[in-house]
């Protein structure tokens, strides 16, 4: 009796299984997408996840977007974007927020929108409260991974703090049902850390029209101060120094020691900016730009410089390489998987000056391997599409429905 039972009961998952991948589809989903910064600054993430509402709704999802807001946001807002309480980051970034937990409004609000996925894009207090409120109310959890945050405590004299935080980031993914990371080298980390949580790869795409190597545009150099026959080494990104500012002006002042010609060529704006630019005396600062006008800034470097250790994925290094700019990067998780080192360009230890600027230096002096770098970049990155890569977000949220349901 008690084998028939136990056979009955297995013949019942299985059904439910095929019932429920039968009968699952993108229409019957409801997203509650909770994001710390979803348009109120401009940066690779919310790019990321604004491009994701996008594609859901295309394919006839319900989202509903929560995270903190500002009078003046940096673009319009994908979607429906409820705004929760936040308060100013401390210690010089107010240009950030912080969302103050899930208040009762906001509760109400998702009660209301009866979501069956929470989505959290940040480790905040906003992305804590809505697993659990998931948790407690039996819905899907879904966690996507965009910025290495232990990684901050570093350029702020605060080392000793970064074991603790990964501790806590364990926990934090270790609470949801998927955990969807851009590579699969951010996924050996995040198991390295004693995250158990199935992960799948949500990559990044970029825009093909935009950042083409046909956008380079030497009058726009010249108008900058950058020769035609000048080698320009660009940066590109918010002026923070997580993003490894102290190393890109070690590594410029190594390149003027060893008289390797050169302009650095700067496409930004951020707090850091006075900081940086008494670092790189001599670089040119175009400033924040944005759209073909930013195509066009990236396309016309010769050199993409990135140290930055914080990316979980190189947006800004995945552009370059549509744009045909060959790549010096950290050999980090924003970096690894997508520069082909001695292909596309090069990597290099993180923290390693000399390295840096010899690769850099290799690429000024052999025009040849510029030229062979940059298309192979290029050809590189014609494979990421954001309609592709956006599409196995879809996927994912129907396999955890599944699997919850099975």
């Amino acid at each position: 009796m008690a084998a028939r039972r136990a056979m009955l009961q297995i013949q019942w998952r299985l059904t439910a299984h095929r019932v429920i991948r039968a009968t699952m589809h993108a229409t019957d989903l409801r997203i509650a997408l909770f994001s710390g910064n979803y348009n109120y600054v401009r940066d690779g993430a919310n790019q990321a996840l604004n491009l994701l509402v996008g594609h859901l709704l295309s394919k006839g999802v319900t989202v509903r977007v929560y995270s903190p807001t500002n009078a003046k946001p940096a673009f319009p807002p994908t979607g429906d974007l409820v705004a929760v309480p936040s308060l100013p980051l401390p210690a010089g970034r107010g240009e950030y927020k912080m969302a103050r937990g899930l208040p009762a409004a906001i509760r109400r609000d998702l009660d209301a929108f009866a979501p069956n996925i929470v989505h959290v894009s940040a480790p905040d207090f906003l992305g804590h409260r809505a697993i659990s409120y998931g948790r407690r109310n039996g819905i899907a959890t879904v966690a996507s991974l965009h910025t290495r945050f232990e990684t901050y405590f570093r350029y702020y004299k605060m080392a000793f703090f970064e074991p603790i935080m990964v501790k806590i980031l364990t926990r934090f993914y270790n609470r949801v049902d998927e955990v969807l990371v851009p590579g699969r080298g951010m996924a050996e980390i995040v198991r390295d850390w004693g995250v158990t949580t199935p992960t799948a790869i949500w990559s990044r795409g970029v825009n093909h029209d935009r950042f083409t190597p046909t956008r380079r545009d030497l009058a726009w150099r010249r108008a900058r101060g950058i020769a035609d026959g000048e080698v320009a080494v660009g940066f590109l990104g918010r002026l923070v120094k997580e993003k490894g500012l102290d190393v890109f002006a070690d590594v410029i002042r190594e390149l003027e020691q060893r008289g390797v010609p050169h302009k650095v060529l700067v496409i930004g704006e951020g707090p850091a900016r006075d900081w940086f630019a008494a670092r790189v005396p001599g670089a040119v600062f175009a400033g924040f730009q944005s759209g073909d006008d930013l195509g066009r800034a990236v396309a016309s470097m010769d050199v993409f410089f990135n140290p930055s250790v914080t990316e979980t994925f190189g947006n800004v290094t995945l552009e370059a390489m549509a744009a045909g700019v060959p790549v010096v990067a950290a050999r980090a998780s924003g970096a690894v998987g997508l520069v082909d080192d001695g292909v596309t360009g090069f990597l290099v230890p993180p923290t390693d000056i000399s390295g840096y600027a010899d690769a850099i230096g290799r690429i000024v002096f052999e025009p040849g391997l510029r030229e062979t770098m940059g298309w192979a970049g290029h050809d590189k990155a014609a494979g990421y599409l954001w309609d592709t890569i956006n599409q196995t977000v879809l996927d994912t949220y129907l396999e955890v429905m599944t699997r919850r349901g099975a």
